[in-house]
């Protein structure tokens, strides 16, 4: 049965017409990270696409466990491929806690989690611990759109949920690279130390 819309036919037996944005998500690349320095996803390299092929790209990450205590999760993008992380991004971030013993609970701006127009690794977690409490980990995504334009600024959001020792933290991040040339390379790393464990997943979306 086909879908028609003004006379134009939409989908038919199954398929939709090639010149139709339908949001479906390709995956493209799964990394696992094991005691990882860093993660990366650079478009030409080992599979990856990070072009002008989607105007959007996803990256899920899933049980991302720390080597070391009391570290955060970051990222950056590239314009050279990979060959430098040095962006300079502008970002904003909230986040919701809640006690596992009630105690406490709160909404809250964390301005510690800013960057101001910096070309740092910038933060998308809270504290992650590890070591004693091995059970803690993060999960989320980041969503990147438009990488491949050279006119405009490439806007991202990301989201996250986390275990904190003794609470449940999620956190809200977006914001920008400033950067008119491609963003063709994203790397995520902890601020010290190693990803001890996760799975990394890219996809593009139609």
């Amino acid at each position: 049965m086909g879908v028609i819309s003004n006379g134009t036919t939409l989908l038919d037996a199954g398929a939709i017409d090639s010149g139709i944005a339908t949001g479906a998500m390709t995956l493209i690349k799964t990394v696992t990270a094991s005691t990882s320095s860093t993660i990366s996803f650079v478009d030409g390299a080992s599979g990856v696409v990070l072009d002008d092929t989607y105007k959007e790209y996803i990256i899920k990450f899933t049980d991302v466990h720390l080597g070391s205590d009391d570290k955060r999760f970051t990222l950056q993008g590239s314009i050279d491929a990979g060959s430098n992380y040095n962006v300079a991004a502008t970002t904003t971030a909230f986040r919701s806690i809640q006690k596992e013993d009630n105690s406490a609970r709160s909404v809250e701006y964390t301005t510690s989690h800013d960057s101001d127009n910096a070309t740092g690794f910038f933060q998308i977690s809270d504290i992650l611990a590890s070591g004693n409490t091995a059970d803690e980990c993060i999960a989320g995504f980041l969503q990147l759109f438009n990488p491949a334009d050279t006119t405009f600024v490439k806007h991202f959001i990301a989201q996250f949920n986390a275990n904190n020792p003794g609470e449940c933290v999620h956190g809200f991040g977006a914001g920008y690279f400033n950067t008119t040339s491609a963003i063709d390379a994203i790397q995520f790393k902890a601020d010290a130390g190693n990803i001890d464990a996760g799975t990394f997943k890219l996809y593009g979306i139609k």
